[in-house]
């Protein structure tokens, strides 16, 4: 279909979807949102996709907050619906069942490092930028950044940014175990790629149950994430993706996952 303000493009088993408004600096409006959702949901029902970039249009800005303009005419019920589709669409992406990179190459503000911290993992550049400012417009974060800034950086980390409203730079949000890797801007697409292009290569199911997973440890008790680990590791041996890989391993050859 036609969107908007996406831009989807696929490169193999690699499916990257641009948030197309550089004029706004990327900023999500209600309609971007629900593209987005639209887009993730496609992307989840597509077999042929592995992984998935989360990339922001032009140079400044991944994605540089919600778009103030829109959001200052809210009532309290718009603006608690707003904040629904915005968690909607993060869940959605941590959810997904296939790895999602964002490629962050400037502003990630607001809504856009909310958005970059529902992927599951980050690389920028070293001129990107990272805070959650809402504070500074007498709000607070709405989809999710209070609870996801927690679970990534910890509880210290969470109330500066979120308290202060000030913005950190590339490697402070590495040094807090926000971002995963941070490259000079020439490097940006070919670490992004290359990374891509790794996930998209390994055993689909195998990653569906790595990010399920880590996503259900991090929301219970450990006895808990390890009882799942272990049925997950166990469901793993009915799947012809496992003896593929083990009989590659001993036959010393690359392994060609098909997802079954």
């Amino acid at each position: 279909m036609a969107y908007r303000n996406l831009e989807i493009t696929h490169h193999g088993a690699v499916r990257t979807i641009t948030v197309n408004r550089s004029d706004r600096l990327n900023a999500l409006n209600r309609d971007t949102l629900n593209e987005l959702i639209l887009a993730f949901a496609q992307a989840a029902q597509d077999d042929a996709t592995r992984a998935v970039v989360l990339a922001g249009a032009g140079d400044k800005a991944f994605v540089a907050g919600a778009d103030i303009a829109e959001m200052h005419t809210y009532t309290p019920v718009q603006a608690q619906a707003f904040s629904r589709a915005g968690q909607q669409l993060m869940d959605s992406i941590e959810r997904l069942g296939k790895p999602v990179i964002a490629r962050i190459q400037g502003f990630a503000l607001g809504g856009g490092m909310e958005l970059a911290m529902a992927c599951h993992l980050r690389v920028a550049s070293e001129k990107a930028k990272f805070g959650q400012p809402e504070i500074n417009l007498g709000l607070i974060p709405g989809f999710g950044g209070t609870q996801r800034l927690l679970r990534l950086a910890g509880r210290g980390a969470a109330l500066e940014l979120c308290l202060t409203g000030a913005p950190i730079s590339a490697q402070r949000a590495f040094e807090l175990g926000i971002v995963n890797r941070v490259v000079a801007p020439e490097a940006l697409d070919e670490v992004v790629n290359a990374l891509a292009e790794q996930l998209a290569a390994a055993a689909p199911l195998a990653a569906a149950g790595i990010l399920d997973a880590v996503l259900l440890g991090g929301e219970c008790p450990i006895d808990q994430g390890l009882a799942f680990e272990t049925q997950a590791f166990a469901l793993a041996f009915a799947s012809e993706d496992m003896r593929e890989g083990t009989t590659a391993f001993l036959q010393k050859r690359k392994p060609s996952f098909s997802g079954r």
